[in-house]
C-alpha cells in the first residue's frame, strides 16, 4: 500500500461552479482508493492505493474526473515520500508562506527555463528549479506580479501551482 498526493490543476467546473471536496473524495473511493482526505478546498487529495506507476494513477483520476464532472482537469501525482522531499527542499524557507509558490510539474523543467522567466520578472522575485519543479519567492502577493501570467501549461507544460503553506500542510498530513 502506497500513500499518494494528487494535485488538481483547477477546481473550476464552469461559470460559478466549483468542485466540492466531498465529491472529490467520493470519486477517489469509487476508484477503490482508500482513506481519501483533502486539504483546503483547492484540489489537494491524499489517498492510499496499491503501488502503480504515477502516470497510470494520474490517467485513472483524470478519466474518472472527466466522466463524473464533465471537464478534463490535469491531475499531478506524487508519492508521500516524494512529497515530503518537495516540502523539505523549499529553497526559500522562512519566507512568506503564501508568497512562496511551487509549480509542480508533470515533466521536469530544465534549468534553461530560469533565464526566460527571470527576464519576465522583477529583481525582487527569486526563482529556483528543484528536481524539475519551479519554486518562486514573489516577495509579495503573487497576484501582483506579471510573471504569474507566464506560468501556464501552454508555456511551461502540465503543472499546477501551490503555495508553501499548502505544500507544508500536505507534508504535515502525511506525518
Amino acid at each position: 500500500m502506497t500513500t499518494y498526493v494528487a494535485l488538481l490543476h483547477s477546481i473550476i467546473l464552469g461559470p460559478g461552479k466549483r468542485l466540492v471536496m466531498t465529491d472529490l473524495r467520493a470519486m477517489a473511493e469509487e476508484l477503490g482508493f482508500r482513506a481519501p482526505r483533502t486539504l483546503v478546498a483547492t484540489g489537494n487529495l491524499i489517498f492510499d492505493a496499491d503501488e502503480a506507476p504515477l502516470s497510470e494513477i494520474e490517467e485513472r483520476l483524470e478519466t474518472a474526473f472527466q466522466a463524473r464532472f464533465g471537464k478534463h482537469v490535469d491531475i499531478l501525482l506524487r508519492s508521500a515520500d516524494a512529497w515530503k522531499r518537495v516540502a523539505a527542499q523549499n529553497p526559500f524557507p522562512g519566507c512568506g508562506g503564501q508568497n512562496v509558490v511551487i509549480r509542480v510539474m508533470r515533466k521536469p523543467l530544465g534549468q534553461d527555463v530560469l533565464p526566460k522567466l527571470e527576464a519576465l520578472s522583477t529583481p525582487d522575485i527569486r526563482l529556483a528549479i528543484v528536481d524539475g519543479d519551479l519554486w518562486i519567492d514573489f516577495a509579495g502577493k503573487p497576484s501582483d506580479s506579471r510573471l504569474l501570467s507566464h506560468l501556464t501549461t501552454k508555456k511551461l507544460g502540465i503543472g499546477t501551482l501551490r503555495n508553501a503553506n499548502t505544500v507544508n500542510g500536505l507534508a504535515k498530513m502525511l506525518g
